[in-house]
């Protein structure tokens, strides 16, 4: 992939430093970055959205989810249980690590819910726009219609 320089950008537009900041990343293929635990993301309706992550082993009270900032962390960490008999390990093949993911919501995408399920973590997200930022339809009056016009020299 091309490394494309977005530095002339900064020098030209002003409050879009957070979005060139996430193309750069994008931009960077880093081989180094966490692949556990696998996680979905799914598209569940035109606003809706869904984050499937595996955390086989791990309970409700291992997990934390935060969000902060527009960015939503995702926290497992495994608490020793001591009711269950421990014996000897000859192979361990599912993974009992801490872990951290982090995701950037979008402006306006909020968090609805988690659910844990059969070693599955689900949490929902909401894009919600607010109405002063949804397009609306302004109507046109006339003088034939009744409407009110407005004086040109008053405004």
């Amino acid at each position: 992939m091309r490394h494309f320089d977005l530095s002339p950008l900064y020098r030209s537009t002003v409050g879009f430093d957070h979005l060139f900041s996430m193309l750069d990343t994008l931009g960077r293929t880093d081989n180094g970055a966490p692949s556990y635990p696998p996680y979905d993301i799914e598209r569940t309706g035109e606003n809706d959205y869904r984050i499937v992550m595996a955390v086989a082993g791990f309970r409700e009270e291992d997990i934390s989810i935060e969000v902060k900032e527009q960015t939503l962390t995702i926290r497992g960490e495994k608490k020793p249980d001591d009711s269950q008999p421990q014996g000897e390990v000859l192979y361990r093949g599912i993974a009992q690590r801490g872990f951290e993911r982090r995701f950037q919501l979008a402006d306006h995408v909020q968090v609805r819910g988690a659910a844990l399920e059969n070693g599955l973590l689900s949490i929902e997200l909401v894009r919600e726009i607010p109405e002063a930022m949804k397009p609306r339809t302004i109507e046109i009056s006339s003088p034939q219609k009744g409407g009110k016009v407005i004086d040109q020299k008053a405004a």
